[in-house]
């Protein structure tokens, strides 16, 4: 496969292992991949950033600025550059520094501010490798979507014999092209979100409606995108959010708009997640004026809205994925197993209204997933954000 147009952001940290990366950058150059290397200092004990940077065709980036000049390098746009970020070899440092949030170089700057895939192929001696921490940080990085490729079992630097070594620079190679042929497969995918609550007039200035902020809808969106895939949100009235600058917002107000929204883009999708919360009831008649205030009670009828998430399920084929979401007060998990089988989801997403999860207009979550076969899986409390990747991951995996 040809990497032609491909960007690959390459992170080298302190290992013996680094001495391999400048094979993998021949491999990925040979096939018009561009190739940008980011060091940290330990790692330039190892490899010269001269002879990365010459195979690479790169200037090669190890400090926040240039001690010459004093430049600021931005991490912000190399973040932003690449369509993959492969840290290798990662070392238990690096790895640690990513799964802790901690930013005191140029690499792990850049893995805050990456949207792209990130990549580690950890290299380190064996008890470093078996050791709590280092495992407790690995299942913390793959939680947050990051990739984990290795490592393999062999002959360490220390002279022990064990898992830590860094994989080799042709299987790194063949990983990488994998993962494009992934990302190139799920181009082609088609997902539709739906996101936030639906506003129900009764009269030119007032409207029924309910708590929800769409952030999770929106984080599922960005997910969506940040995998390659084509993607439209259907939004119900929400407050500006950071969206990914390839998804197709369509803003609605009401039940129906969403409705007749979803509908539209419904039959070219092949995964619809509805998280919005629509509005089950809205005025019988809406009020041409405003209606002023009286002694006399005032009562408004109201009539069922359509159920989008019923609609989709009975017009749902084969080929289509449905995820739905639940939000519940008492019997949870049994209310949210029957709106599964009743709607013909193929996933549920149960939120838990309770004083240990208060769910709206929170950037955090806990939640429950029950597919089709009745298979439950439970994320505890996390930002949104992370929920969303745990979700698509388990929707589509890697």
């Amino acid at each position: 496969m040809s990497l032609s147009g491909k960007k690959i952001l390459l992170g080298i940290s302190g290992s013996i292992a680094a001495y391999k990366i400048a094979e993998l950058i021949r491999l990925l150059k040979k096939q018009k991949a561009e190739v940008k290397v980011v060091m940290t200092a330990s790692a330039c004990d190892f490899i010269s950033p001269l002879t990365l940077s010459t195979l690479s065709k790169n200037k090669v980036y190890k400090d926040f600025y240039k001690s010459s000049t004093g430049e600021w390098e931005n991490h912000v746009e190399l973040g932003l550059w690449a369509d993959i970020f492969l840290i290798a070899p990662a070392s238990a440092n690096t790895i640690s520094k990513f799964a802790n949030g901690l930013c005191d170089n140029l690499l792990s700057a850049i893995y805050l501010s990456a949207r792209c895939k990130v990549v580690v192929a950890p290299a380190m001696d064996v008890d470093m490798f078996k050791h709590k921490a280092t495992q407790r940080n690995l299942v913390r990085l793959k939680d947050d979507g990051v990739l984990v490729w290795g490592p393999a079992s062999g002959e360490l630097a220390s002279g022990l014999t064990g898992m830590g070594r860094m994989l080799e620079p042709a299987e790194l190679y063949e990983l990488v092209v994998t993962q494009f042929k992934k990302k190139s497969l799920k181009s082609k995918i088609k997902v539709l979100i739906t996101a936030g609550p639906t506003q129900e007039a009764i009269d030119p200035v007032r409207y029924i409606s309910n708590h929800s902020s769409g952030k999770m809808g929106y984080a599922l969106a960005n997910e969506c995108a940040s995998k390659g895939m084509d993607v439209i949100l259907i939004s119900g009235p929400v407050r500006e959010m950071e969206l990914n600058s390839s998804i197709l917002k369509v803003d609605v107000v009401s039940a129906e708009d969403m409705f007749k929204q979803t509908i539209k883009y419904w039959k070219n999708a092949q995964i619809a997640i509805c998280s919005a919360a629509v509005a089950d009831y809205s005025p019988s008649k809406v009020a041409n004026q405003k209606i002023k205030k009286s002694d006399a009670a005032l009562q408004i009828p109201l009539q069922a809205t359509k159920d989008i998430l019923a609609h989709l399920g009975k017009t749902k084929t084969k080929n289509q994925t449905l995820v739905g979401f639940a939000l519940e007060t008492n019997n949870e998990l049994e209310n949210a197993k029957s709106k599964l089988k009743n709607k013909n989801l193929d996933y549920i997403v149960l939120n838990s209204l309770n004083k240990e999860n208060q769910v709206f207009g929170s950037d955090f979550n806990a939640i429950k997933i029950v597919d089709k076969k009745g298979k439950q899986t439970d994320f505890a409390r996390d930002t949104k954000s992370k929920l969303a990747t745990k979700i698509i991951n388990l929707i589509l995996p890697e």
